[in-house]
């Protein structure tokens, strides 16, 4: 570390509602959260993890870093949506050089893309379990034009992008860093943002099932406003619990069936592909996972522990950091952010 400089990145988790900024240091006796920041809500600026307005965005990251006084420039940021594939794949089994470019062969068959228009990672997790000369390898392909462009706004902002990470992996990587997952426990982690709910279902680590889904908070709203007849911003305070006398539980839960559907559906492939167990455990993060009655619905649909996750719960931080905020309703919100502030270079999760 040069000259004993501790070190400091910048965790950039760009949603379409707001931008969520972490800044995290590596201390000797663990991390520390430095300081963080959430933008005002930004509209239809981003859609579907696409940036349809530069501007806006780059200013909302400006302004959001100044009020906040975050000084670091070094940003670790990631993307969702239909133009990321995650896929666990079978290989014969190699050394990791010979996997370089036997993986690249192989994803071919697996994307949907041009393998020219994608930029191509990949981490080898271990043997196959039912079959020695094979291995498993996790393979994360993302539009090439996306990351750049990407890369490019952040540069626009006047930081400096070292890695581009994928919303499920920082939010599993945020999670496995606070707490204890026992290697039998199968667990569900839903990361719920306004448009977009990232989906990862991972035993000892292992992310076993990736995807996102068009399900989030904004869809609670529709739903409220359809059924109250309701204008955007009533309905929105009712999902958030804040309009007494509406039936508000029903409506979330009649909103939530997508998601309960999907991660059935999850489930149901892991168990016919005997991959995984059944989901002995489901954690909520992202900003729309404290809307009322979600954990609630899934726990008793799962009939498993279902809660929300609290991505400090082993990060120090001063108290004055929240002045007088509750803590564990800004956290959830920060899990993607404390997830990627939490990277090195060189790391593969």
């Amino acid at each position: 570390m040069l000259f004993g400089k501790k070190q400091s990145l910048l965790g950039l988790d760009i949603g379409s509602h707001s931008i969520k900024a972490v800044e995290l240091e590596t201390r000797s006796k663990g991390h520390h959260l430095v300081n963080w920041g959430i933008s005002q809500p930004l509209t239809e600026a981003i859609v579907d993890g696409e940036v349809m307005d530069r501007q806006l965005v780059t200013d909302a990251i400006s302004n959001l870093l100044e009020s906040r006084g975050i000084k670091s420039k070094n940003v670790v940021a990631a993307v969702s949506g239909r133009a990321v594939i995650v896929k666990r794949i079978m290989m014969n089994k190699l050394s990791p050089e010979d996997a370089q470019q036997a993986v690249y062969w192989e994803a071919e068959q697996h994307v949907p893309y041009d393998i020219n228009d994608v930029s191509l990672d990949f981490e080898i997790l271990g043997p196959a379990p039912n079959d020695p000369k094979q291995m498993q390898v996790l393979l994360v392909a993302a539009k090439k034009d996306m990351v750049l462009s990407f890369s490019d706004l952040i540069r626009e902002a006047g930081l400096q992008p070292l890695i581009v990470d994928v919303d499920s992996f920082a939010a599993q990587n945020a999670l496995e860093t606070n707490y204890d997952f026992a290697s039998s426990e199968v667990v569900a982690i839903l990361n719920i943002g306004a448009d977009i709910t990232n989906i990862n279902i991972t035993q000892g680590g292992v992310p076993f099932f990736t995807k996102d889904l068009q399900v989030g908070g904004n869809i609670f709203v529709e739903t409220a406003q359809r059924k109250f007849n309701l204008s955007q911003s009533e309905a929105a305070s009712a999902v958030r619990g804040e309009s007494g006398g509406l039936e508000i539980i029903p409506v979330i839960e009649q909103a939530c069936e997508g998601l309960a559907t999907a991660l059935e559906r999850a489930q149901a492939y892991l168990r016919t592909a005997g991959e995984a167990g059944p989901v002995s455990r489901i954690m909520l993060c992202g900003g729309s996972a404290m809307t009322p009655g979600v954990s609630e619905f899934l726990q008793r649909r799962f009939n498993v522990p279902c809660e929300i996750a609290n991505p400090l719960a082993r990060i120090s931080y001063e108290p004055a950091l929240f002045s007088g905020q509750d803590v564990m309703k800004v956290a959830p919100l920060l899990t993607v952010g404390i997830g990627l502030a939490l990277r090195r270079l060189g790391d593969k999760k």
